[in-house]
Parts: C-alpha cells; structure tokens; sequence
C-alpha cells in the first residue's frame, strides 16, 4: 500500500520521525516497542529471522528499484514515500541507503533459556557506543559465539546505528539481557556450567592462547566498557582473567578489536 506523503507531520511517519530512541525501545511496556532497520540488506535479514514490520519509508525511487521485493513482500502493510529532500529532513536520519522499515521489538528470552545447549558465549558489560556495539555482534554471529548476553547498562542491540553496523547479524545471533550483574549473574551462569574469563590488564591475567581456557567444555567471555575497561568487582567475581598478548607497547585493543580476537581463539 504506497502511501505519498507531503510533510513529516504525517501520523505514520511518528516512528521515524517523531520518536527517541528511548521512546522506541519503551522500556515501561517492551511490548509497545519498536525499533528501526536501515537498507535493503539489513531488512531482508530482519525480516528471515521472523521480525515483524509495520512499515516501510524509502526515497520514490527505490519503490520500483532496490526496495521492490520488499514493497511487495510487506504488503498490504503501508509503504510511506515521498522525494529525497523531504525524507532526509527527518531529525538524525540520513538515508543514506534510502529505506527504513519500523518494526516490532521482539520478546527476549531468559539467561537460562538462551543459554541452553550452549558452549560458548559472549557478555558485555556497560559498553555504551552503538558502534562498538554492532561490531561485537557481527563479530560473535562470523566467529562462533553461540549467544550474547548485554548487561543492563549497555547500548541498546536494536538502537539503529548499532543493527547497521551489525549488517543484521544482530537478528540472526540470539541474544538477551542479564540482570544483577555482576552478582548474583555469575553464580545462576556456574550453575548452568559456564566459567567466566574477564578481558582485564591485571597482573594475574593469562594469555588468551593458554589451554586452560580452550579446554574449558563452557566458557563466558565478559567484555568491558570503553576506556576503563571492567569494574574490579567483576574481575574479581570471573573464574579467569585473560589478556590479548601485544607488541610495539600496545596495552590494549577497542573493544569491538579485542572482542574479535577474543572469540577467534576461544571458540
């Protein structure tokens, strides 16, 4: 259903237009929340991995251009559209790809329910930039990390630029949130049969190639913030502490690098 539009004040332009992130992820009723997708690509996984769209904004001309299978694979939901100028006037959005779709925020599943038949994992913690963010994901879903699991003061996953720089992946790897961190988390992840080894530059630290923790039948890999890293205390709480071995006097890598590197070898 093409639907023109003329101005921004057009009611069903309020998701891209009008609300926050903080309004789209509606954290009083997660029920009530959406989330946006951007490109072509990044829609068609989200829509494969069985998210729910309630519609699309693209340029004029991609209607019968790049965005053709998605007009017809949305219908009869509305396809709003209007010309270029008009669509990159909308408040931080430049469509660069010149589609977005809205869509429902999914419901997360339990620490326990994610976990299940799982042998590797990854947690961040308190990791705040939405780049790094679709970075980390991307880089579990391409290198073997089974789920993800974002501590509560993270970055929001389904913040746009974050499933951007996920090319997606982040519809495609499961992933939820875990409460009381960093206790009692830890102890609920040992009963289930995860050790936990903390990516911290501490004396203690073991390299990251050492067998100890490849041998380990299942393993957490804990991520910390940008810049300082993780929190003593959820040092403190991990079964290991582990360190990227450098070179040339590098203390260490961005986090999204570190992560990379972490899941590489420790799959």
């Amino acid at each position: 259903m093409i639907v023109p539009v003329a101005d921004l004040d057009h009611p069903g332009l309020r998701p891209y237009a009008h609300l926050t992130e903080a309004q789209l992820r509606n954290r009083l009723e997660p029920d009530q929340g959406l989330f946006i997708a951007e490109s072509p690509k990044v829609i068609r996984v989200a829509l494969d991995a069985g998210y729910q769209p309630i519609s699309l904004l693209c340029e004029e001309k991609h209607i019968h251009g790049q965005a053709a299978d998605l007009v017809a694979r949305l219908d009869p939901l509305p396809v709003f559209t209007g010309p270029r100028q008009l669509l990159a006037s909308l408040t931080g959005y430049e469509l660069t790809r010149g589609v977005l779709c809205a869509m429902h925020r999914p419901e997360l599943p339990s620490v326990q329910q994610l976990c299940a038949g799982k042998r590797r994992i990854a947690i961040v913690d308190n990791v705040v930039n939405s780049t790094n963010t679709g970075a980390i994901l991307r880089a579990a879903a391409a290198l073997g990390i089974e789920a993800v699991l974002f501590t509560p003061t993270c970055c929001d996953p389904l913040n746009r630029r974050s499933v951007r720089v996920s090319m997606g992946t982040v519809f495609q790897i499961p992933w939820t949130y875990i409460p009381s961190w960093p206790q009692p988390a830890i102890n609920h992840l040992r009963q289930l049969g995860f050790a936990t080894v903390a990516l911290a530059l501490t004396p203690t630290a073991i390299p990251i190639n050492h067998p100890s923790l490849s041998q380990l039948d299942k393993l957490a890999i804990v991520l910390g913030t940008e810049g300082d890293g993780l929190a003593q205390t959820t040092i403190n709480n991990c079964d290991y502490q582990a360190i990227i071995p450098m070179q040339r006097g590098v203390d260490s890598l961005n986090v999204a690098a570190a992560a990379a590197v972490a899941f590489w070898q420790l799959k």
